[in-house]
């Protein structure tokens, strides 16, 4: 039985996987590396930010100081200020949970803090909000799910995950708990529908985030 959901934060609960990813490649194109919001976003959705910049200097041969985080980081401050919206369903099916709900992401805990204030999520969840930043492990390591889980005073097997990348379904999975992987744009159709059994007795797939709550109840 369920009785606890973490949530990922970009792209789950708020509208921010293309937002971010202009930042990065507007900052990118200053250096002479062009790549697309949307090419980044279908490469690297999930990832830690660290590895993402680590793989493009690697194929790029270039070197990203962390003047180059701050910069980043600072456009997205200002992209987020004027664009950032809830997920689509998000708010209306977050009333409906009598759960204790977490948000569990591998970005710093300053940036889900700003996203959810903006986007008006932040009184759903209280101090529930993990960063991988503060507790050292980024998914897919289980260990952000387990930290999670441990707060709310919950097993790992009474947990469910709501994350619409890989890299977070495969946590969760590691993490031995159930998931749902939400996918809006069906973005993850063929990985599913080619992903083994076992995946599929764990993990479900939506595309609209209302239907989380037919899957709790």
């Amino acid at each position: 039985m369920i009785k606890g959901i973490n949530f990922d934060c970009d792209g789950t609960l708020v509208d921010s996987e293309l937002l971010f990813n202009r930042a990065l490649s507007l900052k990118l194109a200053e250096r002479g590396v062009e790549i697309s919001a949307s090419q980044l976003v279908s490469r690297f959705r999930g990832a830690k930010l660290a590895e993402v910049l680590t793989t493009i200097e690697q194929e790029h041969a270039i070197h990203l100081n962390d003047g180059f985080v701050q910069q980043y980081r600072n456009m997205v401050a200002r992209f987020f200020a004027d664009e950032l919206q809830p997920c689509e369903g998000v708010k209306d099916t977050l009333k409906e949970i009598n759960l204790p709900m977490t948000v569990v992401s591998n970005g710093p805990l300053e940036k889900i803090q700003m996203a959810l204030k903006i986007t008006g999520l932040d009184g759903f969840f209280g101090n529930y909000l993990f960063s991988a930043y503060e507790i050292g492990v980024w998914k897919p390591n289980p260990g952000l799910f387990l930290y999670a889980s441990q707060k709310m005073g919950l097993r790992a097997d009474q947990c469910l995950v709501v994350e619409d990348s890989i890299v977070g379904i495969e946590g969760a999975l590691a993490a031995n708990m159930h998931a749902i992987l939400y996918d809006p744009k069906g973005e993850h159709t063929n990985y599913y529908h080619n992903a083994d059994e076992r995946f599929k007795e764990k993990v479900i797939r939506v595309q609209h985030f209302t239907e989380i709550l037919q899957l709790i109840h």
